[in-house]
């Protein structure tokens, strides 16, 4: 199942509008680099993986008018512009870094020769993600039983990356290996990504899907539904830690409570082996007519406090395994993650922590 999220046609950005599913299939088409940091912070794109791949094409976009007496000076400028958008996930400033190095490797090439190398080193991202997410798939697919009902949080599929996905992608794999698989998808909020996102691409590839909304899951855990969870990343920790879409950490809570295996899709480019732990990844707030506002209209009194952040960290100890497209890592973390970043290895002994670990399942009584 692949979907046209961000694509490079004829110098131009094109980007599917994810502000107007599941109603609405618009594509915006950009010719100027501004317009695609709107883009990304307005969240007309969305998603770790998709976000680099957007500002690769931005810059590369963005490099074509630089002057070449300033070539330099100008394009490290255009991408602290694009670092500068959104700072929680990591895909954006591996993304930038790629771009950064092309422009470092080749100072001694005329300009115009290196806006075709950038060119080339963005849609090379853009196809390196989509083979990525297909290796990914598979590792995961492998996790799930025969017959699995997976509970999922926020959108990480094809609408989140190039146009394939991670967690969506697993189970995507899943099916097309078999297994009979149906999707709960939390909705998401304040923006309803799994509402709106994640429901219109299980749908779309006909994988059944139920909508709840984020304070069911323990009531479906409880009755013994869900056999596992699986979730993306915008940002992993070097111990494991996970940044995802705020909600996360209370489903890993109440997965590891009802003994549910809690899967984290992660692509190697959303590893982060700088930051040590959850701790220190920069969680991004946005607007408060986020919540209080829905579907334009305001659903709170006005004048109260909102407190709205985006992304929030589940502890390493929470986690059953990080999928990768190089393999399965296992705890320990730091050990089974460095292995993955250096190309991947065979699966970590299986040490899950205490929290963690497999308990009989709680029914209701």
């Amino acid at each position: 199942m692949k979907i046209r999220t961000v694509e490079w046609k004829a110098g131009r950005v094109v980007m599917l509008d994810q502000r107007l599913l599941p109603n609405r299939e618009v594509y915006r088409i950009y010719d100027d680099p501004s317009d695609v940091m709107a883009g990304i912070r307005d969240m007309v794109v969305r998603g770790a993986p998709a976000i680099g791949v957007a500002a690769a094409m931005g810059i590369a976009m963005g490099a074509r008018s630089l002057s070449p007496d300033r070539f330099a000076r100008d394009f490290e400028r255009l991408c602290r512009a694009f670092a500068a958008t959104r700072p929680t996930a990591v895909n954006l400033f591996w993304a930038i870094e790629r771009m950064r190095k092309v422009v470092r490797e080749n100072a001694h090439r005329p300009s115009e020769t290196v806006v075709k190398l950038l060119e080339r080193e963005a849609q090379s991202i853009r196809d390196e993600d989509l083979d990525g997410n297909r290796r990914l798939g598979e590792h995961g697919a492998a996790l799930l039983p025969k017959t699995c009902n997976v509970l999922t949080h926020c959108n990480a599929g094809g609408l989140a990356t190039a146009g394939i996905g991670t967690a969506l992608g697993i189970v995507c794999a899943a099916r097309d290996a078999g297994k009979k698989i149906a999707v709960w998808a939390d909705e998401t909020r304040p923006v309803l990504q799994g509402a709106r996102l994640t429901a219109w691409e299980m749908k779309r590839a006909r994988i059944p899907v139920t909508v709840i909304t984020d304070n069911m899951a323990g009531a479906l855990m409880r009755r013994g539904i869900i056999d596992a969870v699986i979730v993306g990343t915008d940002r992993t920790a070097a111990n494991g830690d996970v940044a995802n879409k705020i909600g996360t950490y209370s489903v890993a809570v109440l997965a590891a409570h009802h003994g549910v295996p809690f899967y984290v899709a992660a692509p190697v480019s959303s590893i982060d082996l700088s930051c040590k732990t959850g701790e220190q990844i920069p969680i991004e707030e946005r607007a408060a007519a986020e919540v209080t506002h829905v579907g334009g209209k305001q659903v709170t009194p006005g004048g109260v406090k909102v407190w709205n952040p985006a992304f929030d960290v589940t502890p390493h100890d929470l986690v059953t395994a990080i999928v990768t497209e190089n393999g399965v890592a296992r705890p320990p973390y730091t050990q089974s993650l460095a292995k993955m970043v250096k190309g991947g290895a065979a699966e970590a002994p299986v040490r899950e922590p205490a929290s963690a670990a497999p308990r009989k399942r709680r029914t209701r009584s």
